[in-house]
């Protein structure tokens, strides 16, 4: 796979959804930032707080996609929508989330040709697990490849590193691996910061490449290291 030649000026439209997450917080904020996407459209159900011309903002009811589908037009679309099943208060209501409405999302952006698809999926993501969360996920995975877009990336990150997090789990868990990645341990499960990931995303869509690629957490800080310029 090859980067995007330097002297090819590139303006695209970026489509996301999860941008009030915070992966998405980070690559909404990289995306307009970033001198290749002269367009950053966000699907939330309530606007952001931000000002940049770049932005275009479509408040929508992810429980109605005919009203929000024939919106989903651009270059590339990023999905990094998620919830956790605290938060959620159920399996079916987490399900609705993490899988129902970025379905519907990738759905629209394929019926609208929309070539570069990027997913933000999980760690054991796997169809056939029995856990839970991980085969929600690996279904997800499997439902966007069956649309057969022309390029897509899916990455499977481990434990998240958020600014701020007020997942208590989370934070502890991340600050033990830290601890062991100083010992030389558990490198494998090295915490990935949401702002590195966005990066990684960012640059895996200036890649020109086709079919689908599975980048898993290793991979995904070199990509964030990758550059265009």
């Amino acid at each position: 796979m090859n980067y995007l030649n330097q002297n090819h000026k590139i303006t695209m439209k970026a489509l996301v959804i999860g941008a009030t997450g915070a992966t998405g917080k980070d690559l909404v904020n990289q995306l307009l930032d970033d001198k290749d996407f002269n367009e950053v459209n966000v699907f939330v159900r309530k606007p952001l707080n931000i000002e940049n011309e770049k932005l275009k903002t479509h408040v929508v009811d992810f429980e109605k996609p005919e009203e929000w589908k024939d919106s989903v037009r651009g270059d590339v679309a990023f999905s990094c929508l998620g919830t956790t099943l605290k938060a959620a208060g159920s399996k079916e209501a987490q399900r609705k989330v993490d899988f129902d409405y970025q379905y519907e999302f990738a759905k629209a952006a394929k019926e609208n040709n929309v070539d570069d698809y990027i997913l933000v999926s999980a760690y054991g993501a796997n169809p056939n697990s029995k856990i839970f969360y991980s085969k929600m996920k690996g279904e997800l995975e499997e439902a966007v490849k069956q649309l057969h877009f022309n390029k897509i990336t899916i990455f499977n990150p481990g434990m998240l590193e958020r600014k701020d997090s007020d997942r208590t789990g989370e934070v502890l868990g991340s600050r033990i691996i830290k601890f062991a990645n100083k010992l030389g341990l558990l490198e494998s499960q090295k915490p990935l910061p949401t702002d590195v990931l966005a990066k990684a995303m960012i640059n895996s869509s200036k890649i020109k490449s086709n079919g689908y690629s599975t980048i898993k957490l290793g991979n995904i800080f070199c990509f964030a290291e990758k550059s265009n310029e």
